[in-house]
């Protein structure tokens, strides 16, 4: 790259840093928000990344690049996108403002292009990391997309975050050479100066997982000081500095920066430096690589060069670079003044009428921004697969079986469909067998980049590792579940190819993933992820291993639609909706709901049930009729008033549940039916449509100023407005809620304690889930009525 260039580079990233600067100060000290709360933002941590992202988009990447901008650089990114022409100018004072700019980059909410959403902090790391892996098996199994580079701008305190290790060090991830993370080295977090400098122990770390380390340490100037004679001793005098010292010294100037320099220098170095003048030697000792657009542009290109392993950069940078409060140990949420950002604009040769501008076009820099908008132009994605997904695979049972034993059929009959079965991918961490994939594994096989060969003969798995496999198995790392989710649901936007992907976790380590599983959704990512087994059904385990605020959680998460079916034939047709409906929609048309967007949560069990209830309702009341309702969420598994026709004038009560439970509950039902009570018995499919058709149509009451209304799927299941006890494998109070919506007296009952090891039977008397405690609970809820 000529200086012409590189001049052009540096007025560019100028304007860059201005930008950025400014976003943050308008939403500050222009917007009135009524609310007394500060805005916020972070021009200092945006800084410092200004000159590794104005070298990235305007001389490195291509159109097929995908880049995860780490949280607190947002400013940047956007001032970046404005100055390529992808960002409207009215955006530009509404960061942090409804409508306007997000906080932190954001795939769904921002409005220009953002690949990886981030904020929390690690995950966006990680992310592209695993979208690698994802191209890499798109690849194999569709034929090479146009080559794309995963990169990952990431603040060096994020290395502290214990989903990076377990990302780098999984089997999955390595070999990718089309990845890049750049560590924004400012040696600050947010609370202070990080003591001591840890690259070595950083780097020790990357490379003993295979990683390519390079290193961005220093900038022209002081490059070409330590090649003067003596210069050797400079050097070692920098590195040797402790990481205090060196910060403190862009808060000083003059002779007080010598001094502060040179204080514990060994001898020679105040020599070596007397030539220096006091308005140079500040320039020069802080002169580090990561503001050296040639130097990183360098560092690019080496990571380029090696194509057999990821690469990370680390890139010594200066938190608040080309701000007066550059390297200030308070300075990550400190705003400049607006005097300090009167200095500024008039520095870039802006005024209050043009500090908005873009780069003039016919100059140099102006130049290369239109040059690099048209190369970094993408053509719109397709998010439908373009198949259809059957509405079921017709699966039966003839003897009591698990949903957990269901699930894992219908995936295998699934693969058999020639339209269908070669987009299904699955992945598990270490759990594949044990969570029922093991048939999918037989058919498909596992995903390795290269055939492997097989040194042992299983004949109830055959563990078969070639490019052709549809299993991604993963080291024990539910957080790396998660985040390959999330990745393998958006390849039809960043490998350009849709896919069926399908998770399996236990479902009480469901929470160790929680956050990965919250990004993925809130990025728009679609999946299914099945957690099982599940609650104290799993009884001998005890209580470490039974989970019972998943529930809740599936229920709580946006983005995601939880399913918690009791019977063969209902999860059948609920995976076949789900996948319809990742699919691009081919199913949704035959449910009670609007098509979702998002990912599906099945929580299952290993508990066998007796098939015949189900069969009995599905004799009554028809597939087409059936179906429907459990797609919606929930459907009456026991009419009392059908089964017990002489109690057309007993009390009524109704018992809801979801699940494993069931046996006992319809236990009860017949208990109530003797002592001359009607107890209907209502099997809930998704607690979470049956609460998103509640909500829908109470909010719409309440923005019309209208009587609610009582949706379709609770009229179905729950005609009638009489007692209910609600019955569940969980939390208690997960299905609480059923009472306000049904409006009638409601008596939870659901497991609020840690569990212990036992029989199933033990547990559930221990937690009152037995049929008498059942019993009991539908008469203290008809005493309430």
């Amino acid at each position: 790259m000529t200086e012409h260039d590189l001049d052009a580079l540096d007025e560019i990233q100028r304007r860059v840093l201005w930008l950025a600067t400014r976003i943050v100060d308008a939403a500050n000290h222009d917007r009135a928000t009524g609310d007394g709360v500060k805005v916020g933002g972070h021009q200092a941590s945006s800084a410092s990344l200004v000159t590794a992202m104005t070298a990235l988009w305007f001389a490195h990447l291509d159109a097929e690049d995908r880049v995860a901008v780490k949280p607190h650089a947002s400013p940047v990114f956007h001032a970046v996108q404005y100055l390529l022409g992808n960002l409207d100018r009215s955006y530009l004072p509404r960061l942090r403002a409804r409508g306007g700019l997000q906080s932190y980059p954001s795939r769904t909410k921002d409005p220009d292009a953002v690949d990886f959403s981030t904020g929390s902090v690690g995950l966006g790391a990680a992310a592209p990391l695993f979208a690698a892996a994802t191209r890499r098996y798109v690849d194999a199994h569709f034929g090479a997309r146009p080559h794309s580079r995963f990169v990952a701008l990431i603040g060096d305190a994020e290395l502290d975050e214990g989903n990076i290790w377990e990302a780098v060090a999984d089997p999955a991830t390595t070999g990718l050479g089309n990845v890049m993370w750049l560590v924004d080295f400012n040696r600050q977090s947010l609370d202070r100066v990080v003591p001591g400098i840890r690259i070595n122990q950083w780097r020790g770390q990357f490379e003993a997982a295979g990683w390519h380390v390079v290193e961005v340490k220093y900038g022209r100037r002081l490059a070409e000081a330590y090649a003067r004679p003596g210069g050797e001793a400079l050097r070692d005098w920098i590195d040797a500095m402790p990481n205090e010292q060196y910060q403190s010294l862009f808060g000083l100037a003059g002779p007080a920066l010598r001094k502060q320099f040179l204080d514990g220098a060994p001898a020679g170095i105040a020599e070596l430096i007397a030539d220096v003048d006091d308005e140079e030697l500040g320039p020069l000792v802080t002169d580090l690589g990561g503001h050296d657009l040639a130097a990183m542009l360098d560092a690019y290109a080496q990571c380029d060069a090696v194509t057999d392993r990821p690469s990370v950069v680390f890139a010594y940078t200066v938190k608040g670079w080309g701000l007066p409060i550059a390297g200030n140990p308070r300075n990550h949420s400190a705003l400049l003044s607006t005097e300090q950002v009167d200095t500024l604009r008039a520095a870039q040769g802006l005024t209050a009428e043009t500090e908005w501008d873009r780069l003039d076009p016919a100059s140099p820099a102006g130049i290369r921004a239109g040059a690099r908008r048209e190369a970094l132009s993408r053509a719109p994605r397709e998010r439908a697969l373009g198949v259809t997904v059957p509405e079921s695979t017709g699966v039966r049972a003839n003897k009591p079986i698990s949903t957990q034993e269901v699930f894992g059929r219908v995936l295998v009959d699934l693969a058999r469909d020639r339209e269908v079965g070669r987009y299904l991918v699955t992945t598990a961490p270490d759990v594949a067998t044990s969570t029922n994939l093991a048939g999918f594994i037989n058919k498909t096989g596992v995903f390795a980049p290269t055939e492997q060969r097989s040194w042992t003969e299983d004949r109830m798995l055959r563990w078969t590792e070639s490019p052709a496999g549809q299993h991604i198995e993963l080291g024990i790392s539910e957080m790396n579940l998660f985040l390959l989710l999330g990745q393998l649901g958006l390849s039809w936007d960043l490998s350009g190819q849709p896919l069926l992907p399908v998770g399996t976790v236990y479902d009480p380590f469901v929470l160790r993933g929680l956050d990965a599983f919250l990004y993925g959704t809130y990025s728009g990512s679609r999946f299914v992820v099945a957690g099982t087994p599940s609650g104290i059904t799993l009884a001998p385990e005890g209580g470490a291993h039974q989970s019972t605020i998943t529930a809740s959680v599936g229920l709580e998460l946006p983005g995601v639609t939880f399913v918690e079916p009791a019977y063969a034939a209902s999860l059948d047709w609920l995976l076949c909706d789900a996948l319809g409906q990742i699919a691009g929609g081919s199913t949704p048309a035959a449910t009670a709901a609007p098509a979702e967007d998002g990912a599906y949560y099945f929580r299952l069990s290993t508990r066998p049930l007796d098939q015949a209830p189900f069969e009995a309702a599905r004799a009554r009341l028809g597939d087409a009729v059936l179906r429907r309702q459990v797609v919606a969420g929930a459907y009456r598994l026991v009419d009392a008033h059908q089964a017990y026709p002489h109690l057309a004038d007993a009390p009524v009560v109704q018992l809801a549940a979801s699940g494993a439970v069931l046996p006992e509950v319809l236990a009860a039902a017949a208990e109530l039916a003797e002592e001359g009570i009607a107890a209907h018995v209502v099997d809930v499919t998704s607690l979470d449509r049956l609460y998103r058709a509640w909500q829908r149509t109470l909010r719409q009451g309440v923005r019309t100023a209208t009587v609610p209304s009582v949706p379709g799927a609770l009229r179905s299941a729950f005609a009638d407005r009489v007692p209910v006890v609600t019955v569940h494998d969980a939390a208690s109070h997960a299905m609480a809620w059923l009472g306000s919506a049904v409006g009638a007296p409601a008596v939870p009952l659901g497991v609020d304690e840690f569990g212990q090891s036992g029989s199933v039977a033990e547990l559930y008397d221990l937690h009152d889930l037995l049929p008498g405690s059942i019993v009991n609970a539908a008469l203290a809820a008809i005493a309430l009525r």
